[in-house]
């Protein structure tokens, strides 16, 4: 009887040991995957508003930070703020796809896997490149139309 007291005290005590411990890692991944959401919801909005899916974020957003990317390379070299600036504006776009792509693996991606940083950049990089080739032809072939804001033929 004594020896089935000391294995029911035993296994009683391990519950005891299994349970506080889950009790403790359970709102702890709680938390830590609630940050992870927000923090996936913060970077998916930001990027969604430097990306060009928005259709009203080049004023607000992508056109100052152009600008100032090209004023800080005129101070360099005066030549440089108009081909600085439509690069600035580029790489404010790529930024955007990037943390879009970022966020919604946070939000999403149910398992924690390690993060290929190198990889998930290129593929960005390639995908946002496509994405301006194929907008860039668009255009070329007359598929998109271009506001003619500063022509002076229609006069």
């Amino acid at each position: 009887m004594t020896s089935v007291r000391n294995v029911s005290e035993k296994s009683v005590s391990s519950v005891n040991t299994a349970s506080e411990s889950l009790s403790q890692t359970v709102p702890q991944e709680a938390s830590t995957n609630l940050f992870k959401r927000l923090r996936g919801g913060f970077l998916l909005v930001l990027g969604y508003l430097l990306s060009p899916l928005c259709w009203w974020n080049d004023l607000l957003f992508n056109l100052p930070i152009a600008y100032f990317f090209g004023y800080l390379c005129s101070l360099i070299s005066p030549n440089l703020l108009i081909p600085c600036s439509i690069i600035g504006y580029w790489l404010s776009n790529v930024v955007g796809i990037l943390l879009m792509q970022f966020g919604s693996k946070d939000i999403f991606q149910k398992d924690s896997q390690e993060r290929n940083l190198k990889k998930e950049l290129l593929s960005g990089l390639v995908s946002s490149t496509v994405y301006t080739i194929v907008i860039i032809l668009l255009i070329q072939f007359k598929v998109l139309e271009t506001p003619a804001l500063f022509s002076i033929a229609n006069r």
